[in-house]
Protein backbone atom coordinates (compact mmCIF):
# COMPACT_ATOMS: atom_id res chain seq x y z
CA UNK A 1 0.00 0.00 0.00
CA UNK A 2 1.25 3.54 -0.86
CA UNK A 3 1.70 5.90 1.62
CA UNK A 4 1.51 9.38 1.78
CA UNK A 5 2.43 12.29 4.31
CA UNK A 6 1.64 16.25 4.55
CA UNK A 7 4.31 18.74 5.57
CA UNK A 8 4.66 22.10 6.76
CA UNK A 9 7.70 23.63 5.53
CA UNK A 10 9.26 27.30 5.81
CA UNK A 11 9.66 29.09 2.34
CA UNK A 12 10.54 32.88 3.67
CA UNK A 13 12.13 34.38 6.78
CA UNK A 14 9.78 36.89 8.35
CA UNK A 15 9.97 40.45 9.02
CA UNK A 16 8.73 40.74 12.39
CA UNK A 17 5.63 38.73 13.19
CA UNK A 18 4.85 35.48 11.01
CA UNK A 19 2.82 35.07 8.79
CA UNK A 20 0.55 31.99 7.14
CA UNK A 21 2.58 32.87 4.17
CA UNK A 22 6.01 31.86 5.74
CA UNK A 23 4.87 28.17 5.48
CA UNK A 24 3.84 25.88 3.05
CA UNK A 25 1.71 22.29 2.98
CA UNK A 26 3.29 19.83 1.04
CA UNK A 27 2.19 16.37 0.64
CA UNK A 28 4.13 13.29 -0.78
CA UNK A 29 4.66 10.00 -0.84
CA UNK A 30 6.25 8.05 2.25
CA UNK A 31 9.32 5.70 1.51
CA UNK A 32 10.30 2.81 3.75
CA UNK A 33 10.71 2.10 6.07
CA UNK A 34 14.16 0.03 5.83
CA UNK A 35 16.02 -2.29 7.85
CA UNK A 36 16.36 -0.92 11.64
CA UNK A 37 13.57 2.12 10.80
CA UNK A 38 10.19 2.60 11.51
CA UNK A 39 7.07 4.17 10.36
CA UNK A 40 5.45 6.55 12.94
CA UNK A 41 2.31 7.85 12.65
CA UNK A 42 2.29 11.47 15.04
CA UNK A 43 -0.42 12.03 17.74
CA UNK A 44 0.58 15.17 19.10
CA UNK A 45 2.90 17.88 18.17
CA UNK A 46 4.62 20.61 20.23
CA UNK A 47 4.81 24.14 18.96
CA UNK A 48 7.36 26.36 20.93
CA UNK A 49 8.72 29.92 20.70
CA UNK A 50 12.23 28.42 20.19
CA UNK A 51 11.03 27.91 16.83
CA UNK A 52 10.65 31.63 15.92
CA UNK A 53 14.24 31.97 16.25
CA UNK A 54 14.61 28.97 13.99
CA UNK A 55 13.02 30.98 11.57
CA UNK A 56 15.75 33.41 11.00
CA UNK A 57 18.57 31.43 11.30
CA UNK A 58 17.74 28.49 9.74
CA UNK A 59 18.34 24.68 10.95
CA UNK A 60 14.41 24.21 11.12
CA UNK A 61 13.97 21.41 8.61
CA UNK A 62 14.47 17.67 10.17
CA UNK A 63 13.10 14.76 7.99
CA UNK A 64 9.98 15.54 5.92
CA UNK A 65 8.56 18.75 7.67
CA UNK A 66 10.17 21.07 10.30
CA UNK A 67 11.77 19.98 13.63
CA UNK A 68 9.29 20.15 16.52
CA UNK A 69 8.75 17.69 19.67
CA UNK A 70 5.94 14.75 18.76
CA UNK A 71 4.36 12.04 20.32
CA UNK A 72 3.35 9.33 17.43
CA UNK A 73 2.60 5.92 17.31
CA UNK A 74 4.41 2.97 15.42
CA UNK A 75 2.71 1.76 12.88
CA UNK A 76 4.94 0.11 10.35
CA UNK A 77 8.08 -1.33 12.05
CA UNK A 78 11.68 -3.07 11.10
CA UNK A 79 13.13 -2.80 14.21
CA UNK A 80 12.47 -5.05 16.57
CA UNK A 81 13.11 -2.55 19.67
CA UNK A 82 9.63 -0.32 18.46
CA UNK A 83 7.15 -3.26 17.36
CA UNK A 84 3.87 -1.53 16.24
CA UNK A 85 1.85 0.00 18.58
CA UNK A 86 5.24 1.46 20.35
CA UNK A 87 4.28 5.08 21.33
CA UNK A 88 7.46 7.38 20.83
CA UNK A 89 9.17 10.54 21.31
CA UNK A 90 10.88 12.34 18.86
CA UNK A 91 11.55 15.42 17.16
CA UNK A 92 10.72 14.84 13.47
CA UNK A 93 7.57 17.17 13.77
CA UNK A 94 5.63 19.27 11.74
CA UNK A 95 4.38 16.28 9.68
CA UNK A 96 1.62 13.51 9.44
CA UNK A 97 4.48 10.77 9.77
CA UNK A 98 7.82 10.35 9.75
CA UNK A 99 10.10 7.60 9.43
CA UNK A 100 13.00 6.75 11.88
CA UNK A 101 15.57 5.04 13.29
CA UNK A 102 15.70 3.64 16.64
CA UNK A 103 17.95 6.36 17.80
CA UNK A 104 15.40 8.77 16.37
CA UNK A 105 12.49 7.41 19.02
CA UNK A 106 12.25 7.25 22.61
CA UNK A 107 9.37 4.83 23.97
CA UNK A 108 7.16 6.53 26.32
CA UNK A 109 4.67 4.33 27.99
CA UNK A 110 2.82 6.82 30.14
CA UNK A 111 2.32 6.56 34.44
CA UNK A 112 -1.30 5.34 35.40
CA UNK A 113 -3.20 7.89 35.53
CA UNK A 114 -0.94 10.55 33.36
CA UNK A 115 -2.32 11.36 30.00
CA UNK A 116 -0.28 10.62 26.91
CA UNK A 117 0.06 14.68 26.15
CA UNK A 118 1.70 15.31 29.37
CA UNK A 119 5.27 14.06 27.79
CA UNK A 120 4.96 16.56 25.89
CA UNK A 121 4.25 19.54 28.57
CA UNK A 122 4.58 19.12 32.46
CA UNK A 123 6.55 15.74 31.88
CA UNK A 124 8.13 16.83 28.53
CA UNK A 125 10.91 19.22 27.55
CA UNK A 126 8.74 21.92 29.15
CA UNK A 127 8.60 20.62 32.77
CA UNK A 128 11.84 19.73 32.45
CA UNK A 129 13.21 22.97 31.40
CA UNK A 130 11.19 24.53 34.47
CA UNK A 131 12.55 21.62 36.88
CA UNK A 132 16.39 22.36 35.50
CA UNK A 133 16.24 26.35 35.27
CA UNK A 134 14.56 25.83 39.10
CA UNK A 135 16.65 23.36 40.86
CA UNK A 136 20.41 23.30 38.82
CA UNK A 137 20.25 27.03 37.40
CA UNK A 138 18.84 29.45 39.90
CA UNK A 139 19.00 26.66 42.82
CA UNK A 140 15.89 28.06 44.42
CA UNK A 141 15.75 27.54 48.32
CA UNK A 142 12.37 26.42 50.40
CA UNK A 143 11.09 30.25 51.36
CA UNK A 144 12.51 32.09 48.64
CA UNK A 145 10.65 34.21 46.77
CA UNK A 146 10.34 34.18 43.19
CA UNK A 147 9.39 35.80 40.01
CA UNK A 148 8.24 34.18 36.61
CA UNK A 149 7.84 36.20 33.51
CA UNK A 150 5.34 34.95 30.78
CA UNK A 151 4.19 32.91 33.61
CA UNK A 152 1.06 31.58 31.78
CA UNK A 153 2.41 29.91 28.99
CA UNK A 154 3.92 26.45 29.14
CA UNK A 155 7.09 27.01 30.62
CA UNK A 156 5.74 29.06 33.15
CA UNK A 157 3.20 27.43 34.04
CA UNK A 158 5.05 24.47 34.37
CA UNK A 159 7.59 26.49 36.73
CA UNK A 160 5.16 27.86 38.67
CA UNK A 161 3.67 24.43 39.55
CA UNK A 162 7.12 22.93 40.62
CA UNK A 163 8.52 26.11 42.14
CA UNK A 164 4.85 25.57 44.65
CA UNK A 165 6.09 21.70 45.05
CA UNK A 166 9.88 22.76 46.08
CA UNK A 167 8.18 25.10 48.64
CA UNK A 168 8.92 28.74 47.39
CA UNK A 169 8.39 31.57 49.44
CA UNK A 170 6.32 34.40 47.61
CA UNK A 171 5.31 33.59 43.95
CA UNK A 172 4.97 36.37 41.22
CA UNK A 173 3.97 36.55 37.49
CA UNK A 174 3.43 38.65 34.67
CA UNK A 175 0.92 37.94 32.04
CA UNK A 176 -0.46 39.13 28.86
CA UNK A 177 -4.50 39.48 29.90
CA UNK A 178 -6.67 40.07 32.41
CA UNK A 179 -7.76 36.48 32.24
CA UNK A 180 -4.47 34.61 32.39
CA UNK A 181 -3.55 37.08 35.38
CA UNK A 182 -6.83 35.50 36.96
CA UNK A 183 -5.84 32.08 36.10
CA UNK A 184 -2.27 32.26 37.62
CA UNK A 185 -4.18 33.28 40.74
CA UNK A 186 -6.77 31.19 41.00
CA UNK A 187 -5.72 27.91 39.32
CA UNK A 188 -1.95 27.41 39.39
CA UNK A 189 -1.47 29.43 43.04
CA UNK A 190 0.24 32.40 42.54
CA UNK A 191 0.35 34.91 44.95
CA UNK A 192 0.25 37.40 42.59
CA UNK A 193 0.20 38.71 39.25
CA UNK A 194 -0.09 41.18 36.82
CA UNK A 195 -0.52 42.60 33.10
CA UNK A 196 2.56 43.58 31.79
CA UNK A 197 0.16 45.96 29.49
CA UNK A 198 -1.19 47.71 32.40
CA UNK A 199 2.18 49.83 32.60
CA UNK A 200 6.04 49.88 33.15
CA UNK A 201 6.59 46.14 33.96
CA UNK A 202 9.22 47.80 36.79
CA UNK A 203 6.69 49.68 38.50
CA UNK A 204 3.84 46.28 38.15
CA UNK A 205 6.36 44.18 39.77
CA UNK A 206 7.42 46.39 42.50
CA UNK A 207 4.29 46.65 43.29
CA UNK A 208 3.72 42.78 43.10
CA UNK A 209 6.75 42.42 44.92
CA UNK A 210 7.32 45.24 47.12
CA UNK A 211 9.62 43.26 49.48
CA UNK A 212 11.53 42.06 46.88
CA UNK A 213 12.40 38.57 44.97
CA UNK A 214 15.48 36.06 45.43
CA UNK A 215 15.14 34.32 41.79
CA UNK A 216 13.66 35.29 38.66
CA UNK A 217 13.10 32.82 35.81
CA UNK A 218 13.20 34.85 32.81
CA UNK A 219 11.22 34.04 29.63
CA UNK A 220 11.05 37.05 28.08
CA UNK A 221 13.93 39.25 28.33
CA UNK A 222 13.74 43.13 27.96
CA UNK A 223 11.98 45.07 30.23
CA UNK A 224 10.62 42.08 32.13
CA UNK A 225 14.54 41.23 32.62
CA UNK A 226 15.45 44.80 33.58
CA UNK A 227 12.54 44.79 36.07
CA UNK A 228 14.06 41.34 37.40
CA UNK A 229 17.37 42.97 38.23
CA UNK A 230 15.54 46.09 40.00
CA UNK A 231 13.89 43.68 42.21
CA UNK A 232 16.49 41.17 42.76
CA UNK A 233 17.63 41.31 46.52
CA UNK A 234 21.27 41.04 47.07
CA UNK A 235 23.05 38.02 45.83
CA UNK A 236 19.66 37.03 43.40
CA UNK A 237 20.08 34.68 40.95
CA UNK A 238 18.61 34.77 37.02
CA UNK A 239 17.80 31.57 35.40
CA UNK A 240 17.12 33.19 31.65
CA UNK A 241 15.40 30.75 29.73
CA UNK A 242 13.63 32.94 26.77
CA UNK A 243 13.54 36.29 25.41
CA UNK A 244 10.30 36.30 23.45
CA UNK A 245 10.50 40.39 23.45
CA UNK A 246 12.97 39.96 20.75
CA UNK A 247 11.93 37.47 18.82
CA UNK A 248 10.81 39.53 16.01
CA UNK A 249 12.83 42.16 16.52
CA UNK A 250 16.68 40.88 14.58
CA UNK A 251 16.68 43.56 12.46
CA UNK A 252 16.78 46.65 15.18
CA UNK A 253 17.58 44.15 18.75
CA UNK A 254 16.53 45.88 21.52
CA UNK A 255 19.46 47.20 23.91
CA UNK A 256 20.73 45.80 26.94
CA UNK A 257 18.75 46.20 29.88
CA UNK A 258 19.92 50.04 31.51
CA UNK A 259 20.15 48.59 34.95
CA UNK A 260 22.68 45.61 33.55
CA UNK A 261 25.36 46.61 36.56
CA UNK A 262 23.42 46.61 38.97
CA UNK A 263 24.30 42.90 38.75
CA UNK A 264 27.99 43.92 40.05
CA UNK A 265 26.30 46.12 42.98
CA UNK A 266 23.96 43.66 44.09
CA UNK A 267 26.37 40.87 43.62
CA UNK A 268 23.56 38.72 41.45
CA UNK A 269 23.86 35.79 39.19
CA UNK A 270 22.53 35.77 35.59
CA UNK A 271 23.11 32.00 33.97
CA UNK A 272 21.18 31.47 30.28
CA UNK A 273 20.58 27.52 29.82
CA UNK A 274 19.44 25.13 27.57
CA UNK A 275 17.72 21.99 28.47
CA UNK A 276 19.05 19.91 25.90
CA UNK A 277 22.39 20.32 28.10
CA UNK A 278 20.72 18.70 30.86
CA UNK A 279 19.54 14.86 29.32
CA UNK A 280 21.12 13.25 32.55
CA UNK A 281 18.41 15.48 35.16
CA UNK A 282 15.34 13.37 33.36
CA UNK A 283 15.34 10.08 35.76
CA UNK A 284 14.98 12.78 38.33
CA UNK A 285 12.52 14.79 36.92
CA UNK A 286 10.49 12.44 36.17
CA UNK A 287 11.02 10.41 40.04
CA UNK A 288 10.21 14.16 41.53
CA UNK A 289 7.28 14.45 39.30
CA UNK A 290 5.28 11.75 38.02
CA UNK A 291 3.26 10.93 41.48
CA UNK A 292 2.28 14.72 41.67
CA UNK A 293 0.72 14.31 38.13
CA UNK A 294 -1.10 11.18 39.57
CA UNK A 295 -2.49 12.31 42.15
CA UNK A 296 -4.13 15.28 40.90
CA UNK A 297 -1.31 17.80 42.54
CA UNK A 298 -0.13 18.86 38.94
CA UNK A 299 -2.38 19.26 36.41
CA UNK A 300 -1.58 19.87 32.71
CA UNK A 301 -1.72 23.07 31.62
CA UNK A 302 -2.47 22.73 27.99
CA UNK A 303 -4.23 24.40 24.86
CA UNK A 304 -4.82 21.92 22.11
CA UNK A 305 -6.03 22.50 18.61
CA UNK A 306 -7.34 19.51 16.42
CA UNK A 307 -6.25 18.04 13.16
CA UNK A 308 -3.01 18.59 11.52
CA UNK A 309 -3.96 21.45 9.24
CA UNK A 310 -4.24 23.58 12.33
CA UNK A 311 -0.34 23.46 13.53
CA UNK A 312 0.43 27.15 11.87
CA UNK A 313 -2.03 28.70 12.92
CA UNK A 314 -1.42 27.24 16.48
CA UNK A 315 2.36 28.58 16.30
CA UNK A 316 1.76 31.94 15.44
CA UNK A 317 -1.12 32.10 17.91
CA UNK A 318 1.13 30.75 20.77
CA UNK A 319 3.53 33.70 19.39
CA UNK A 320 0.73 35.81 19.69
CA UNK A 321 0.13 34.91 23.37
CA UNK A 322 -3.51 32.81 22.66
CA UNK A 323 -2.19 29.68 24.71
CA UNK A 324 -2.48 29.35 28.08
CA UNK A 325 -0.21 26.45 29.08
CA UNK A 326 1.30 24.08 26.85
CA UNK A 327 -0.10 24.71 22.69
CA UNK A 328 -0.02 21.13 21.13
CA UNK A 329 -1.71 20.12 18.05
CA UNK A 330 -3.49 16.63 18.17
CA UNK A 331 -3.28 15.55 14.55
CA UNK A 332 -5.03 12.02 14.78
CA UNK A 333 -6.80 10.89 17.92
CA UNK A 334 -4.94 8.87 20.39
Amino acid sequence: MTRSATAVRQVRRPRGEPRPEDFTFVTEPLAGPDDGQVLVENIYLSVDPYMRELMDFGGWEKGLGLEGRTLGRVIESKAPALPVGTVVLHRHGWCTHAVLTEADARPITPADGVPLSAYLGILGGTGLTAYVGLTRVARLQPGEDLFISAAAGAVGSATGRIARLLRAGRIVGSAGSAAKVRHLTTHLGYDAAFDYHDGPVRTSLAKAAPDGVDVCFDNVGGDHLAAAIDALRDHGRIAWCGAVAQYNTLDTPPAAPHNLFDIVGKSLRLEGFLVRDHPDAREEFEHFLVPHVQNGTVTTDETVTDGFHTIVDAFLGMLRGENTGKMLVRATPE
